[in-house]
């Protein structure tokens, strides 16, 4: 045998065709990549990246002086149903000493009309607790009714501050600018674009 035969088992090896690159080496440049082809990157839904995750630092502002507006109305509210109760007690005392009279009528009328304001009172802490709450998981109506609960706080802080200026009372003046900068603020968050988004982002 002769090594030039190619049957020849002790001759050197024919050559081999070259083979493609395989998994995990470096590409050749101009090659495309092996594997599974590149997908572009999009957004999971149209203005995706755009949608805030996390509730925006206006939006939190806001939630907190709801929560401040709430535990003032309480207070409030307690206030006025133990004036209404005092009231009615001085009345009932008044009608067992001298008898039913008018004063014991007014009186009476007094202490429900004090009652009658404890209650829109605590009504409005209530609201203004569960806006406070909604705001992380609500949807447009609690976007709207915020927005005019705001406005209207600004409002009752505006007329406030007529009165105390009227009177010259400096405490009036000082709680006009606090509801008014309250409601201000409580409204604005729901205007503002970032309010918008976050009531519009989706829900899963």
């Amino acid at each position: 045998m002769s090594f030039g035969d190619p049957n020849n088992p002790y001759g050197p090896p024919p050559p081999q065709p070259p083979t493609a690159p395989g998994y995990g080496y470096p590409q050749q440049p101009g090659i495309p990549p092996q594997g599974y082809p590149q997908q572009p990157a999009y957004p999971g839904y149209p203005g995706g990246n755009m949608m805030p995750q996390t509730m925006p630092g206006l939006m939190v502002t806001a939630r907190v002086m709801l929560y401040i507006v709430a535990a003032v109305q309480i207070i409030g509210g307690l206030v006025f149903l133990y004036l209404a109760a005092t009231i009615n007690d001085v009345s009932n005392a008044g009608e067992d000493t001298f008898g039913d009279n008018a004063l014991s009528d007014i009186g009476h009328d007094g202490a429900g009309i004090a009652l009658v304001f404890a209650l829109f009172i605590l009504g409005l802490a209530a609201l203004s607790i569960t806006l406070g709450v909604k705001l992380g998981r609500g949807g447009q109506g609690i976007r709207i009714t915020t927005m005019v609960y705001g406005i209207l706080g600004a409002l009752v802080g505006l007329l406030i501050m007529i009165s105390a200026a009227g009177q010259g009372s400096s405490a009036g003046l000082i709680s006009a600018l606090l509801w008014m900068s309250f409601g201000g603020i409580m409204a604005a968050a729901m205007i503002a674009p970032s309010g918008a988004a976050w009531f519009n982002r989706p829900r899963y």
